[in-house]
């Protein structure tokens, strides 16, 4: 794996092979990464990247958060609530001498804490597989205050994903066994 654009442009990251089954993680290809970034960046979506705050839940690697700070933005926040993930993200910010702006928890993504700081306005969410773990996630999220209003959600799976209620689809796209929907947060959430 390695960092396909921006500041880190090059760089790899820690070797995982083809995935932990055990650990659930199954990393985004570089394919995969790059196509997806290449959509955000040059799609209808406004600026993403300058200047903006990314949650990485279910983070894995790190490598998708890690991505989008090397493209511009100020902080990334990536949360995992595994051993193995927890220690490939923290393998990974070495590798880049921990940045200022990038910050691992280790959380459950489904039940966050709430949140007092500004939220977040790009959420990038890659839940293991076929456990149906990703709604619960983004509802922890949004009632936890961790999503911004009108905030870009890219939702990986392994089957097309549903729009939730009052989140807008943008966009979907099919690589191989994997599926990115791509949504738009509403305005203003009804509590």
């Amino acid at each position: 794996m390695r960092i396909i654009a921006g500041k880190y442009k090059g760089r790899k990251l820690t070797a995982l092979g083809k995935g932990d089954a055990q650990a659930q993680l199954r990393p985004t290809t570089d394919r995969i990464r790059e196509t997806l970034f290449n959509i955000l960046t040059n799609g209808c979506f406004g600026e993403v990247f300058k200047g903006g705050r990314a949650l990485d839940l279910f983070a894995g690697t790190g490598a998708l958060g890690i991505e989008a700070f090397s493209r511009g933005v100020d902080t990334v926040w990536m949360i995992d609530s595994g051993r193995k993930a927890s220690d490939l993200i923290n393998k990974n910010l070495s590798l880049l001498d921990y940045p200022e702006g990038m910050v691992f928890k280790k959380f459950n993504a489904c039940k966050l804490p709430r949140l007092a700081l500004e939220p977040f306005n790009l959420i990038f969410l890659d839940p293991p597989y076929g456990q149906n773990l990703g709604g619960y996630a983004l509802k922890s999220a949004t009632q936890k205050s961790w999503v911004a209003p009108e905030a870009l959600i890219v939702w990986e799976e392994s089957s097309p994903v549903d729009a939730l209620v009052d989140f807008e689809v943008l966009d979907r796209r099919q690589f191989g066994d994997t599926f990115v929907t791509i949504m738009r947060a509403p305005a203003v959430f009804l509590k």
